[in-house]
């Protein structure tokens, strides 16, 4: 009886563990569930659901550009085909001789070929080109009068953010977790939209910064990283984090040092900070969770947990925080 409740106690907590869920392979008779893979391909599974968000996306602005031209072609008594012929094709003007030739002349050694064999089809190209870029235009210009709201939700990475380093009103609805590398001119270029953008949106948006230094191609960015930390310790962080991005050659260990300096930081702390490699596991933290996040360079953001990659834009922003901005206030959760 004694052993029949014991085993049973197993089961029970083998079950809680795993669940009813069946193994996906066994070794020795021990095992391995599908969850178990999780922390292997967690970032390149990220990816993957990105790349599948991304082919929503693009195929439901088709169709929404579809339904606005069919209900402007059902208003004017035409078909949606009647209608672009009529309205755009019909207006596009051809190239100019000088852009044909324009054309060849950059590619002239690609094609190797005459001028006069190709000119025709240059023509050609350069027209649908026009027609193409004038349909785009005509799609912008129906969808400004119509009113339109995505619902389709961007995959989402729940991300904490270290106070530390927390610019902007902490109580903020919208947070941009940024991780970035000291030594990589891209994150560089993005620091004067950041500030624009927590300049555009006081008690709205808040910035958080995380690490991810490349040091592959840069090789002081872990250092510059570890410093800032040590910066970030004496309540500096900041005012270091804009010093550094100020100069990305200057990242010797004299340079990061120096900054310490005219930040009036205590310099026996910092440089005892720096030298014992106190925050060489934290940086690692940040390496680990952003490649569990699925992300593949610096500099990247995450917009309330949605991605956006790269050295954007100030617009590419601003659509991502109205968007999650409108949703809070209709109560919908992205």
């Amino acid at each position: 009886m004694r052993l029949t409740l014991i085993t049973a106690a197993v089961s029970f907590a083998f079950m809680a563990a795993h669940g009813c869920a069946q193994p996906v392979a066994t070794v020795n008779g021990q095992p391995i569930y599908e969850k178990e893979l999780a922390p292997a391909i967690e970032g390149q599974m990220r990816q993957l659901r990105r790349q599948e968000h991304a082919l929503k996306m693009n195929a439901l602005e088709d169709l929404i550009n579809r339904r606005l031209l069919e209900q402007e072609a059902a208003a004017r008594g035409l078909s949606p085909e009647k209608l672009l012929a009529e309205v755009v094709d019909s207006k596009v003007t051809p190239p100019a001789e000088t852009e044909i030739e324009a054309l060849y002349n950059a590619q002239k050694d690609r094609i190797g070929r005459p001028l006069e064999e190709v000119r025709a089809q240059i023509r050609q190209i350069l027209h649908e080109i026009r027609i193409e870029q004038a349909r785009r235009d005509y799609f912008n210009a129906l969808r400004r009068k119509a009113k339109i709201e995505i619902l389709l939700v961007p995959p989402k990475v729940d991300l904490p953010v270290d106070p530390a380093r927390l610019r902007g009103d902490p109580k903020a609805l919208v947070t941009i977790v940024e991780f970035s590398d000291f030594q990589c001119p891209f994150c560089q270029r993005v620091q004067a939209t950041l500030r624009e953008i927590l300049a555009k949106y006081p008690g709205q948006v808040r910035l958080a910064y995380r690490d991810l230094p490349l040091e592959q191609i840069h090789p002081r960015a872990r250092r510059a990283a570890e410093a800032s930390r040590c910066a970030a310790d004496q309540g500096k962080f900041w005012e270091y984090h804009d010093a550094l991005f100020a100069d990305i050659s200057r990242l010797s260990d004299d340079d990061l040092k120096a900054h310490a300096s005219r930040l009036s930081l205590d310099l026996g702390a910092f440089g005892a900070c720096l030298e014992s490699g106190k925050h060489r596991e934290a940086v690692d933290q940040d390496i680990r969770a952003a490649a569990a996040a699925g992300v593949e360079g610096a500099p990247a953001f995450f917009i309330n947990g949605a991605i956006l990659e790269g050295a954007q834009p100030m617009a590419a922003f601003v659509e991502l925080i109205e968007r999650e901005l409108a949703a809070l206030k209709s109560g919908r959760t992205n």
